[in-house]
């Protein structure tokens, strides 16, 4: 695997990882999630980041769309946390990190194993 691919799988990865320290405190409550701004704020910075990172990473080798599910809507998700910042749903984000991200957090452990 190219050496800047699996940096961005590490990326990914810290980035997943960094979403779920926000929750170690207490318990994942959308209510919660709802009223904390600089909570939402650094979720979706993390979703700009992974969503990055999937775009170069499929960019730089167009197999991984087979290996990474919903790659193409993870970048559509980053493209709408930063151009269409006034129109993000706290319904949707919360979709994505309670249904989406442990499937992703595999796939990339899964791929970074395989490398090893």
């Amino acid at each position: 695997m190219d050496e800047r691919i699996l940096k961005w799988l590490y990326d990914i990865k810290i980035c997943i990882e960094e979403i779920d320290s926000f929750f170690k405190e207490e318990e994942k409550d959308f209510f919660k999630y709802k009223n904390n701004i600089m909570l939402k704020r650094a979720v979706e910075r993390n979703f700009e980041i992974i969503g990055e990172a999937v775009n170069r990473i499929i960019t730089r080798d167009n197999s991984f769309t087979e290996k990474i599910s919903n790659a193409k809507a993870i970048i559509g998700l980053r493209n709408q946390v930063i151009h269409a910042y006034d129109n993000i749903s706290d319904e949707n984000i919360w979709s994505i990190l309670i249904n989406h991200l442990p499937k992703l957090q595999l796939e990339v452990d899964t791929l970074i194993k395989n490398e090893k």
